[in-house]
């Protein structure tokens, strides 16, 4: 006879029940440091047309000067910064708090990019960044006669 011990799994039920792990490392950083932190990271579109490139950044809240735009080594970077900050004073306290966004988002530029010609406007809530094409990046449709 042999002393082999048989092998028993863990038992098939948890220790802590999935949606409690599933919650833990699911969360974004903001649940870690508390409801008054806000991460923001702004949904971006981007399109390609036959004259160049569109990205439009979804940032309501923004102001037109928070905004920064730079083009560097082949790189478009856009960031964005915003202090708010509140007092409140009576006779027996003062109130004061400081609200910071921000983000910063970095796109490679594509070679076929007129860097020069980068132009951004912000409207309701939206920045719209358009990255037009060089000239001879540009697609040629034409129709062509059969002789």
């Amino acid at each position: 006879m042999s002393n082999i011990a048989k092998f028993r799994p863990f038992p098939t039920t948890n220790f802590l029940p999935d949606s409690l792990l599933d919650n833990f490392f699911n969360r974004s950083i903001g649940d870690f440091l508390g409801s008054d932190v806000v991460v923001n990271r702004p949904a971006v579109n981007i399109l390609e047309t036959a004259n160049g490139f569109e990205l439009e950044f979804a940032a309501p809240g923004f102001e037109k000067k928070d905004f920064s735009l730079n083009v560097e080594e082949g790189y478009l970077t856009v960031s964005a910064t915003k202090e708010n900050k509140q007092e409140e004073s009576n006779e027996r306290f003062t109130r004061r708090e400081f609200r910071f966004d921000s983000f910063k988002r970095t796109f490679k530029i594509p070679e076929t990019v007129n860097q020069d010609s980068i132009k951004a406007v912000y409207e309701n809530g939206v920045l719209q960044v358009t990255l037009p094409k060089k000239e001879e990046a540009t697609t040629i449709v034409k129709t062509i006669e059969i002789g």
